[in-house]
């Protein structure tokens, strides 16, 4: 019989059902995309004329017409998968004429099968070649022919020639045609020869190879395999960014696996639900993108580099042609896929190619990104600008040096969040982690975006903030105070490190930083101590023993008023700026405020809002505000407000507060420059204003005359002497009788078995309580000072002696009785410090002065001349001993100048300097010490330092 000629064009075999939509896409503009070849070219020769047998082969063999084509993949070592050069989307099946190869099975593969593929698939994948179709088999439309390679040689006869194909039984029974016979001869020669040789199939070492059609366990193939490079044959197409790939374990070993390609994600390809047997379209570009990779990976080999499992336990891998690299950084680039965040950690330093493919396909507009719209970056893209506040671990607010303040997001990340009770616990440290690192410094913005104002959402910038070259953002995520924000797809207001920051969360998550660590430390409960006087007169000799007590200005009030916390005492308060008068501020927009007041106000903002500082606490205001010296950068702000002219020196205060001589300067300064408050100042008419009067009614301004010594004589009895010399005293008298009557019947109530009841709650600081007295095991009168509630105890100040101890809250009894409250009878332990002593710093000296001192008073009733009441109730007195004191100047205070336990204030207080009869034997008294070498004199006149 005959060879019989078809003319046969190329439609679509096995992908007919798709022809439609992928023709119709055809002719659309794909950019690079529409070239299917561009990135990996391959030699291109011209089709075949029809007219004419190719070069070296005889005429008479060629009666029927050569055409053109490329393969696009091999089904086995007989058949080839051709696409049209002109027409990507039109394919045709071609097996090789007379010939039969082992075949892959999913149950099992025949033995040879794969390597039979193979190696047809390295001599023609991806290739153009001519072929000429000689029969076809009725009523199956399967073709039949031969192949001509670029370099002349020809299938079947090279692949039977190495033993990779046998020929069919049945091939010559019905051939008549003279050449045909010829050729099925020549076959059989090369056939015999390859046998004989033991080539191909023909070896007597083939054997099946182990095929594993999945990963098995995931999590132990991720164990073995994650990290390590692998050579692969791309099986399958399914997607732009997913493949089944064969993994060559070894030359026997192979595991086929679906992979999806790491760092991307590409649109769907039209595919059929399996529930409905419905055809779902594919997304724009959706089959250009899988073509796209069919046309350079397809039955190619490849490296792929094992990274990790997708949620769905599906393997995450970069997918790299042997000559070309990531296959994902060249779909970017032809506009055929997005960049995906959540493969970031996985690729590492390797997403940041991707990244720049993706703009790169942005910037002219390809494919996917045919409508993007590049980011405007506003003028003024790097600024530098102050901190002024921090209100949260992601948000702060800067001043630019216009002194416009701006609310700033940190791109890209975010701090606990309060609603996750995860989180939560951990924003206070994240937010003080951020304050102590940017309050108030000069850093740097590049804004990465803007949100305009939606709903309940105010409008925000975003930017990257740098601070000495580090980026806040970054620190932030690696030490675990900051997560990273997940964007939306199309989300272009990230951080431009975004990557870097998705890494570094991953190692803060590893290493259990910051709230990634499960174990928030115990939030601070600052204690109120400005909520009522008597709170702050409880803690006020806290503070007064301690100097330069770190603190942080929580909140400004005015110029002059701030909220303060001091984190080591778990305490904030009102602290008022001693020794200096500022200006009111308005409260609100109806009020008016005092000129300046504003500037001040503001000025204190700048400065000092969550700022570090140190406080010195020299007293309590009438509501509980505590007075003192403020400190920021070592400097006195009191100082900085009276020098820039929004603030007058209290001359009275100054001086109890020690600071007159500088706050004075100051003033001075701030008048001849004519600053704020001075602006119209005239020298001539500078009048020393008139002061408040102290307390006992008499004026204490320096200029003025002194106050005259009043003459208070009182019994008393020192019950306490605390660590720093103060005193406590018992006025006897009609007080003491009464307390000891008191107690008489305390004692009585305590011993009675059914007034035993403890308390019957945890006791809070400031409360009044029974407490039983460690060292004679008798119930007093006490006030809780403070307590420790995890080793639930309290320390307590016994309000009628004035000692205190700590002891454990079962030692406690409520003091709720009306017959022995602190209305029926005060306190009886008053405050009193010495009048006219300093005592030394020097923790030696100052324990031999409080020794002397418990000496003189232990067991003595004494007289005290009430020199001068302080606002906050503190007696200052002259202490007599009447056994030994025969006149004024024979008292207890000039025992302890003359013993050398203390020294003569050298700046006085205002009511002091009435004392010049007293003063003059005082020093006389210490003059006498210095020479002798008594006590603090011991090594000689230190008073100048």
């Amino acid at each position: 019989m005959g060879v019989r000629t078809f003319k046969i064009g190329y439609a679509s075999g096995q992908n007919r059902g798709r022809q439609a939509s992928a023709d119709s896409g055809a002719s659309q503009n794909l950019g690079p995309a529409a070239n299917m070849i561009a990135p990996f070219p391959a030699p291109l020769i011209p089709p075949l004329e029809r007219n004419g047998p190719p070069p070296n082969i005889p005429p008479s063999n060629y009666k029927m017409p050569f055409f053109g084509g490329q393969v696009k993949s091999v089904l086995s070592g007989d058949s080839l998968i051709l696409t049209s050069p002109k027409n990507p989307n039109s394919e045709r099946t071609l097996s090789l004429a007379y010939c039969t190869a082992p075949h892959l099975k999913k149950d099992a593969d025949e033995i040879g099968a794969f390597e039979s593929r193979d190696a047809l698939r390295d001599l023609v994948v991806g290739k153009q070649i001519q072929f000429q179709v000689l029969y076809t088999i009725p009523n199956t439309k399967r073709e039949y022919g031969i192949v001509i390679l670029n370099d002349g040689r020809r299938l079947p006869e090279e692949m039977v020639k190495e033993g990779w194909l046998k020929l069919r039984e049945d091939a010559g029974r019905k051939e008549d045609s003279e050449e045909a016979l010829q050729q099925l001869d020549h076959l059989r020669l090369l056939e015999a020869k390859a046998r004989n040789d033991d080539k191909g199939l023909w070896s007597p070492t083939l054997s099946r190879l182990d095929i594993q059609h999945d990963m098995g366990d995931s999590q132990a193939f991720l164990e073995t395999y994650k990290g390590k490079t692998l050579d692969a044959l791309v099986e399958r197409v399914l997607s732009g960014d997913r493949m089944l790939v064969r993994l060559l374990i070894t030359p026997t070993k192979h595991i086929l696996v679906m992979t999806l390609v790491a760092g991307i994600r590409a649109p769907t390809t039209e595919r059929v639900n399996p529930s409905n047997n419905q055809t779902q379209p594919a997304e724009e570009y959706g089959n250009a993108s899988r073509q796209f990779v069919e046309a350079r990976l397809l039955h190619r080999k490849v490296k792929i580099d094992v990274l990790g499992l997708s949620p769905q336990g599906q393997l995450i891998a970069s997918v790299k042609h042997l000559a070309h690299g990531s296959i994902a950084k060249h779909l970017l680039e032809a506009g055929l896929a997005r960049c995906t965040d959540f493969h970031s950690t996985l690729l590492g330093a390797e997403m940041a190619p991707l990244r720049d493919a993706e703009k790169v396909a942005q910037s002219a507009k390809r494919g996917v990104f045919k409508d993007h719209v590049a980011k405007v970056v506003g003028q003024g893209g790097n600024l530098e600008a102050q901190v002024t506040r921090v209100f949260s671990a992601d948000v702060i607010f800067v001043r630019n040096r216009a002194g416009v303040e701006k609310r700033i997001n940190i791109s890209s990340v975010r701090g606990p969040r309060q609603n996750e009770a995860a989180e939560n616990p951990f924003r206070d440290e994240a937010k003080e982690y951020l304050r102590k690192k940017i309050i108030g410094k000069h850093v740097r913005l590049s804004i990465d975006g803007s949100r305009p104002a939606a709903g309940e959402y105010d409008a925000k910038e975003v930017a990257t903030i740098t601070y000495n070259d580090k980026n806040i953002g970054l620190l932030l995520v690696q030490e675990g105070w900051c997560s990273v924000v997940r964007h939306r797809r199309d989300d272009t207001d990230r951080a431009p490190n975004y990557d870097e920051l998705l890494a570094a969360q991953e190692i803060a998550k590893e290493e259990k930083k910051g709230m990634w660590s499960g174990k928030p430390a115990k939030a601070k409960q600052y204690v109120d101590a400005s909520e009522t006087l008597q709170k702050a007169k409880i803690q006020l000799s806290t503070l007064q023993r301690q100097k330069k007590i770190p603190a942080i200005v929580d909140y400004v009030k005015g110029g002059s008023r701030f909220t303060v916390l001091i984190p080591r005492e778990n305490v904030k308060l009102t602290f008022v700026l001693g020794g200096i008068r500022a200006p009111k501020s308005a409260r609100g927009e109806k009020d008016k405020g005092e000129p300046f007041g504003q500037e001040a106000h503001d000025l204190a903002t700048k400065r000092l809002t969550q700022r570090d500082v140190e406080i010195d606490v020299h007293n309590v205001d009438k509501v509980g505000g505590f007075i003192g010296e403020l400190y920021i950068n070592k400097e006195s702000f009191a100082k900085i407000l009276v020098e820039e002219g929004f603030a007058t020196v209290h001359a009275y205060s100054a001086e109890q507060s020690g600071n007159a001589t500088e706050l004075l300067a100051a003033e001075q300064r701030a008048k001849k420059a004519r600053k704020g408050l001075w602006v119209d100042w005239d020298e001539s008419m500078d009048v020393p204003e008139e002061e408040e009067a102290p307390a006992n009614g008499t004026n204490g301004n320096a200029h003025e005359t002194v106050i005259a010594r009043e003459k208070d004589y009182r019994d008393v009895v020192v019950t306490h002497i605390d660590e720093n010399g103060k005193l406590k005293l018992q006025t006897i008298g009609q007080g003491t009788a009464k307390l000891e009557t008191m107690m008489s019947q305390f004692k009585s109530f305590h011993l009675n078995p059914a007034n035993s009841k403890g308390l019957e709650k945890d006791p809070k600081a400031g409360d009044f309580v029974a407490a039983k007295f460690t060292e004679d095991n008798q119930w007093y009168r006490a006030r809780i000072r403070s307590n420790d509630r995890a080793a639930k105890q309290a320390e307590i100040v016994y309000i009628d002696y004035g000692n205190s101890e700590k002891m454990p809250w079962s030692r406690l009894r409520p003091l709720s009785q009306a017959q022995f409250s602190t209305q029926t009878l005060k306190p009886q332990a008053v405050d009193a410090v010495l009048s006219l002593l300093q005592f030394p710093t020097n923790t030696d000296y100052l324990q031999d002065a409080v020794r002397f001192l418990g000496d003189a008073t232990e067991g003595k009733e004494l007289v005290a001349n009430v020199d001068y009441t302080a606002p906050d109730g503190t007696l200052y007195i002259t202490l007599y001993d009447p056994a030994v004191s025969e006149k004024l100047t024979d008292s207890i205070n000039t025992e302890i100048i003359t013993e050398g336990h203390a020294m003569v204030p050298r700046k006085l207080k205002a009511w002091e300097r009435g004392f010049g009869d007293v003063l003059k034997v005082l020093r006389e008294k210490e003059e006498h010490a210095i020479e002798q070498r008594r006590g603090l004199w011991e090594y000689g006149d230190l008073r100048d330092d």
